[in-house]
């Protein structure tokens, strides 16, 4: 793997001054590889490539466009081995949830989009004027840690599906699929230039990128520290700016809904990628009289979930992706306690027989009021809050309380009432009884979640540029 290079402009090379950066396996805390972190000359280099390859790439074909994703699916398909090996060792996923979610969304974006670009209208006529959307141009792409090859999908392939060409940096903390990606798309014929990969961090590279008077659209995944921080810097030069950021979502539980099964979902959503989903049922609402038997619940789920080793195929929740986000997670549980919260499994203290690792055990907390940190933060580790609520409008107050609003959940026996719940919640994305995932569906929070959506034909609009040509048809 060239974990030690960019690619820019169809080839492999050595960047211009960059610093050399260690990898951590967050399992056993070993260097499990050393990349180079690029410089601005780098991002340089590489928006010039970008620049010259969109004079040919923008005004390709739909057909072209198309050929190329279903060449890019296809070798995606053989390396999904190494793209699971990859996020294993650079950021703890275990093994058969490296395998199935983690590699699988990559693959279902790119089935997705194919479908989309084969039916949507690029153009047509409004009266007696013509609308056309084209290509914005260059755009710079940095995407997270937690769910690398989902988030590359999520913003190379519709680029590509626009006509966009782009410069990429991925976290520097899990870097390694990001090279598995490119050379999927060096080997899948994507034309040199269209696709540019920068390793670096935020502040030398990501800066560059959002700040950059050549690239169009800055697209970000991530914190929204770190989401405003890009904002603010690309205003300088009026770009487009996407941004998918925290979260911190609700799961009402109504009083009819099958309270084992509510609270057995959440928790093994919650736990899944160790919590380091944004979009993740965070706090669970349930009516006063009902959450001591959702915490027993709870609890049960949780401590019968096995925290391990990620390469070994048993495990369920593994380590967390970092040292920062290990100290974070546990300095929130202990917060928890501090604030009165009842510690109703898990906690702080290292799992047992784990003496090497970013390891957190899976916790809950019950007797959570919306006032406590613990319920307004996002820890983003595998911790669950219970909250309790005196009636449905309590709930979606509590709901509506937080500052984010990437996506909200509902559990009811009863779909219409569960609807009525749902249309007044401040969220993007808003789950009904936990159905399985739609990949369509638009992707993207309300308040301080973000600006725009990801997924689908959505997606692919955040790439578009609108255009009317007016009177120019008898």
């Amino acid at each position: 793997m060239r974990t030690q290079q960019n690619f820019i402009d169809g080839t492999w090379r050595a960047s211009t001054a960059g610093v050399p950066f260690e990898v951590v396996n967050p399992a056993n805390e070993d260097h499990c590889a050393t990349v180079m972190l690029g410089t601005v000359e780098d991002v340089d280099d590489a928006v010039r490539s970008a620049r010259r390859a969109f004079r040919d790439f923008s005004v390709s074909t739909v057909a072209d466009r198309l050929a190329l994703l279903h060449a890019i699916k296809a070798e995606y398909s053989t390396r999904v081995n190494d793209l699971a090996a990859a996020m294993t060792m650079e950021m703890g996923a275990p093994k058969t949830f490296a395998l199935g979610p983690q590699v699988g969304t990559g693959l279902a974006h790119i089935t997705r989009m194919i479908s989309v670009l084969e039916a949507y209208p690029f153009e047509w006529m409004q009266g007696e004027t013509e609308i056309i959307r084209e290509p914005i141009g260059v755009a710079g792409l940095i995407t997270p840690w937690n769910w690398p090859s989902n988030q590359i999908a999520c913003k190379v392939i519709p680029a590509l599906a626009a006509g966009c060409t782009m410069v990429h940096k991925p976290s520097e903390l899990a870097p390694l699929s990001a090279v598995v990606w490119a050379e999927i798309l060096e080997a899948a014929g994507v034309p040199a230039g269209v696709y540019n990969l920068v390793q670096g961090d935020g502040a030398t590279v990501g800066q560059a990128i959002s700040s950059h008077p050549g690239i169009d659209l800055v697209h970000f995944t991530g914190s929204t520290r770190a989401g405003i921080a890009v904002a603010q810097s690309a205003a300088t030069t009026v770009k487009r700016v996407a941004l998918e950021l925290g979260g911190k979502s609700a799961n009402i539980v109504l009083p009819d809904a099958d309270l084992a099964a509510a609270v057995q979902g959440c928790v093994k959503k919650i736990m899944g990628n160790s919590g380091q989903s944004c979009a993740a049922p965070a706090r669970l609402l349930v009516q006063r009289e009902q959450c001591a038997e959702a915490a027993r619940i709870a609890a049960e789920v949780a401590e019968a979930m096995i925290v391990g080793d990620p390469t070994d195929a048993a495990t369920d929740v593994g380590p967390l992706a970092n040292q920062t986000q290990y100290q974070k997670v546990r300095d929130l549980i202990q917060q928890g306690v501090i604030e009165g919260a009842r510690l109703v499994c898990g906690g702080a203290e290292r799992p047992d027989n784990l003496e090497r690792g970013f390891f957190v055990r899976p916790t809950i907390f019950a007797e959570v009021s919306p006032e406590m940190q613990i319920a307004r933060e996002e820890i983003f580790g595998p911790v669950l809050v219970i909250i309790p609520y005196s009636d449905e409008e309590d709930a979606i107050e509590i709901a509506n309380s937080s500052e984010y609003g990437l996506a909200a959940y509902v559990q009811s026996s009863d779909a219409d009432h569960a609807h009525k719940v749902a249309s007044r919640l401040q969220a993007g994305r808003i789950e009904v009884n936990l159905p399985p995932w739609d990949d369509a569906a638009p992707f993207g929070g309300y308040k301080r979640s973000g600006i725009g959506r990801e997924y689908g034909k959505w997606g692919l609009e955040e790439f578009l540029e609108i255009k009317a040509v007016i009177g120019c048809h008898a």
